[in-house]
């Protein structure tokens, strides 16, 4: 995991806190007291969450501490706890093709247009966005759905069948989901 950078913006008396106390936190600590500072910093950081004791609006991760005194353990669980929040977030999108899949939500976005989809047919695209090679419906059967290979179903033809005609209404897009004569991909 990458280092967690926490901004303290506009509020020495917290920094002076944490400072004291920073070779017992797992934060790199920074002080800011601008606003092209912050932007600075946050433009040259990954893992950030910006501190301040009232809420600016501008600023994305972001953690208001307008309620003191506060326990100093209570406030290292409450900035963890934003730092899972935002890792959370950030793992939840991943992008296929033009499309944005948010895990979180189960939904395939674009342009403003979003479809809702189920826990399997996320788990499908997910698994055959992985896969550079068509893959076939017995690997689909085994992986996705938990099936034994040797079971006759029609599980996996008849969900990528509705799958694929829900992105077709949706977004017009019969190319996102391809059948190969050795099984299924998206390119």
């Amino acid at each position: 995991m990458s280092i967690q950078n926490l901004i303290i913006y506009k509020f020495s008396s917290l920094y002076h806190i944490l400072e004291e106390i920073g070779l017992e936190l797992n934060f790199n600590i920074i002080f800011v007291d601008n606003e092209n500072s912050l932007n600075e910093q946050v433009s040259n950081l990954n893992n950030y969450l910006v501190i301040s004791n009232k809420n600016h609006l501008d600023i994305t991760h972001q953690f208001v501490l307008n309620k003191t005194p506060i326990n100093i353990f209570k406030l290292i669980e409450k900035i963890n706890i934003e730092f899972l929040k935002i890792q959370f977030n950030s793992q939840s999108e991943m992008k296929v093709n033009n499309y944005i899949i948010d895990l979180n939500s189960r939904e395939m976005l674009i342009n403003n247009k979003k479809l809702k989809l189920t826990e399997k047919e996320i788990n499908t695209i997910t698994y055959l966005s992985k896969s550079n090679k068509p893959v076939s419906i017995d690997e689909l059967q085994e992986k996705v759905w938990s099936y034994q290979s040797d079971m006759e179903t029609h599980t996996v033809e008849t969900h990528i069948y509705r799958l694929r005609k829900k992105i077709l209404n949706t977004f017009n897009d019969n190319e996102f989901i391809i059948s190969k004569k050795n099984g299924y991909q998206i390119k």
